[in-house]
């Protein structure tokens, strides 16, 4: 475990290599983009409009999202570095691949949980927002959805590795799926047309908007919380049986 804590610090330092300056203004513009979210929520959901949600909890959903978005809709750096060969280089590491995968994701949300969501999380109620949690629950919904990211993430790379030089076109169709299909931007349960009574079946839906939903109240605890452990059961067999057969196209595709 030691090994796999030592990895974190270095990503994390990797991260701050160009200086803490060097992350101010990408953490001054996400504060100034959930500023924005906020007030248009405001003028949306105070005019009169009928949703199954409330102001409160929508203020309290979005600002969320935006502290927690690096952890509800994992992205490790697998898929750039398909093209570069150094995920062959962790098979050579007395380590597992995985695991020091997983260690390199979490170091680089250090440095924005310290710089972004730590000071934004404390100036909430000079926003009018509260982040009092509906249940606790969500702290293990939490890690079941960060779970479940790794599984839905190797299997993206797996995908980049199947169709080799067009691993970006995959990074832009895998931001679009998760931003309709997650409810970290929309909350499904905001969906038009019964979109979301069909949608919150589905494995993205068990990713942040899970988390977010059972924060705010919009959820049924037990429900999700079978959903993601479901989900996980599911897809982490999945994950690892594709990893493993993509292993012959890894080793020619960057190595």
């Amino acid at each position: 475990m030691n090994k796999y804590i030592k990895t974190i610090q270095l990503a994390a330092l990797q991260k701050l290599n160009g200086g803490i300056a060097w992350l101010l203004p990408d953490a001054a513009l996400k504060s100034a983009t959930l500023v924005a979210l906020l007030y248009l929520w405001r003028v949306a959901l105070s005019s009169g409009v009928q949703t199954p949600i409330s102001l409160e909890q929508m203020l309290t959903y979005t600002y969320l999202s935006a502290l927690l978005g690096d952890l509800l809709v994992v992205q490790s750096p697998a898929s750039g570095w398909l093209s570069d060969g150094v995920l062959l280089k962790l098979y050579g590491r007395p380590l597992s691949m995985l695991g020091q995968l997983a260690a390199e994701t979490a170091g680089g949300w250090v440095p924005m949980l310290l710089l972004f969501s730590t000071p934004m999380a404390i100036l909430s109620p000079l926003l009018g927002v509260s982040l009092m949690p509906s249940s606790w629950l969500f702290l293990p919904s939490l890690l079941l959805s960060v779970s479940l990211g790794f599984a839905v993430d190797a299997l993206f790379a797996c995908l980049c590795i199947k169709m080799r030089n067009m691993s970006w076109l995959v990074g832009r169709m895998r931001i679009a799926i998760t931003a309709v299909f997650s409810g970290t931007i929309i909350p499904i349960r905001l969906l038009p047309f019964g979109l979301a009574e069909a949608l919150k079946y589905q494995p993205f839906a068990c990713l942040g908007g899970a988390v977010l939903s059972l924060y705010t109240g919009t959820a049924d605890v037990r429900e999700t919380l079978l959903l993601q452990i479901l989900w996980n059961i599911i897809l982490w067999p999945a994950a690892l049986f594709v990893l493993h057969q993509s292993r012959e196209g890894m080793v020619s595709y960057g190595g």
